[in-house]
């Protein structure tokens, strides 16, 4: 790849299509290429009843991206010998011991957690869950995060750990896994693990109202609907819908999701994900750092496109001829359901962010893959 910094006449049609088109109410995105920033710019609105404009420093409710910054503090955590990623989740949770359909009660360890290798799953990819009234951490309920954990293993495992993959809780089981091995909260963790050395001002669980949040829409026609408490929205083929409460980040009774429930800004979410690309200053060992970029999923899973396992944080390219996509083998990419998107490429130095205030468009909608395909057309 060529060095270039001049993506923004390539991405200006990109986000302006996107909003013309009204399938997009507001974004912040960021490009980097060989470490420096070479595209960071705010559209749209953040809130479009008050037209208040989208800004670089608005904050967004991160869903699933909340995921790589909770596995960056686990493995700081292993790293230290806190966390030993091969043992028993039942070390630090002894009354988690989810079974088979069988009635088998097989060993789930962190490493099965960190790779939705565990046999978990969602509420909104699995009826059992829905039955147990388990949250998905998206939502708003009135129990807190152990009494959510006495739910999930309740429900029977999809399968044998290690055997399968299905995109789950686990994180949200690993959360309270580090909340018992550091006798700390999971905010407390975060803060000392991740944002405190690498300087974030940013990143929570629980925001206050008069922060600079960007309100949440839902794909519609004509144009996005604004989020309502604990609204239903249908994914694009329509068979499974995510249960959203846009008021749980302002809850400080709300339980910490470790999948899902954190807040912050573009710029934090950033330096993590270089943090992922560079392990700048060490922040992991070099021998766990090694650990990251890998596939965990067995080969027959079903992990988005063909091509694309799961690593550490995020799935794994293994494949990128199966998969259609210009990136390198090696990729890491993932998102969040509040309408996020993100990947880092390492062979070609590249790391790109999206967050958006629209939901599924900014995760798995059009503007992604306009996004994706301009940044390496450019840099070709």
């Amino acid at each position: 790849m060529k060095h270039s910094t001049d993506l923004h006449p390539a991405l200006a049609p990109v986000f302006a299509t996107a909003l013309q088109e009204k399938r997009l109410v507001g974004c912040v995105a960021t490009v980097s290429h060989r470490g420096e920033i070479i595209y960071q710019q705010a559209h749209g609105m953040a809130d479009r009843e008050s037209q208040q404009p989208m800004a670089e420093g608005t904050l967004f409710r991160l869903a699933s991206v909340t995921k790589p910054i909770v596995t960056l503090a686990a493995l700081r955590l292993a790293d230290k010998g806190i966390l030993d990623l091969q043992a028993s989740v039942t070390r630090w949770l002894p009354d988690f011991r989810p079974e088979l359909a069988n009635g088998v009660q097989p060993e789930i360890t962190i490493h099965h957690l960190l790779t939705h290798t565990a046999g978990l799953a969602y509420g909104f990819n699995q009826p059992d869950y829905i039955q147990q009234g388990i949250s998905d951490g998206i939502d708003r309920v009135d129990f807190d995060l152990y009494e959510n954990l006495r739910r999930i293993a309740a429900a029977p495992l999809l399968y044998e750990p290690g055997k399968g993959w299905n995109y789950s809780l686990a994180m949200d089981v690993l959360g309270a896994v580090m909340e018992q091995a550091t006798g700390q909260s999971l905010a407390t963790v975060i803060e000392e693990e991740v944002s405190r050395p690498l300087q974030l001002k940013g990143l929570g669980f629980v925001a206050a109202q008069e922060m600079n949040l960007a309100t949440p829409y839902a794909n519609a026609s004509p144009e996005p609907v604004r989020m309502t408490e604990n609204m239903n929205v249908l994914f694009p083929d329509g068979g499974n819908a995510v249960r959203f409460s846009p008021s749980r980040v302002f809850a400080a009774d709300a339980f910490a999701s470790g999948g899902a429930g954190m807040f912050g800004c573009s710029d934090d979410v950033f330096q993590v994900l270089e943090t992922f690309r560079t392990n700048h200053n060490n922040f992991l060992s070099p021998q766990l750092y090694q650990t990251l970029f890998k596939n965990y999923a067995v080969p027959s899973a079903a992990v988005g496109d063909p091509g694309w396992g799961f690593g550490y944080g995020g799935a794994f390219l293994f494949d990128p001829l199966q998969s259609g996509t210009p990136q390198s083998e090696g990729t890491l990419q993932w998102g969040g359901v509040y309408g996020h998107n993100w990947f880092i490429d390492p062979t070609q130095e590249l790391t790109v962010l999206l967050l958006t205030n629209t939901a599924y468009e900014g995760m798995i909608g059009r503007l992604t893959l306009d996004i994706r395909n301009s940044v390496y057309q450019l840099l070709a």
